[in-house]
């Protein structure tokens, strides 16, 4: 499993928290030291089935800096991946990937289902 986070973002301590107890072995990627490439984000949104809004952080400065909520409706698909690409900091995070499965965010519900 690859865990992908932002050291410094307390969702991402929450979830790695989680991992932890639950004795779950996993790689730590750092987003801002090692951000997606359109490639990954493009298989990830396949992966996971999610639309492609949810793997924005739309809670995040840069998004709102960038006026994104009123962009990315009219951009395509493409140009959001390469977006998402551009900065980690524009990516929805925690990503846990495990080969077949991609969750957004942390929900202890979802991990649950995942980790069982």
């Amino acid at each position: 499993m690859t865990f992908i986070c932002y050291p410094k973002c307390t969702t991402c301590q929450k979830a790695e928290k989680y991992l932890a107890g639950k004795g779950v072995k996993y790689q730590v990627r750092n987003i801002k030291e090692k951000n997606p490439t359109a490639a990954e984000i493009k298989k990830w949104y396949e992966q996971s089935g999610l639309p492609l809004k949810r793997f924005f952080n739309t809670s995040g400065l840069l998004y709102k800096e960038l006026g994104l909520k009123d962009k990315l409706p009219a951009m395509s698909e493409e140009e959001q991946i390469n977006l998402l690409a551009s900065d980690g900091m524009l990516v929805k995070r925690p990503i846990l990937i495990d080969g077949k499965t991609v969750l957004i965010g942390f929900k202890e519900k979802e991990y649950d289902e995942v980790l069982k």
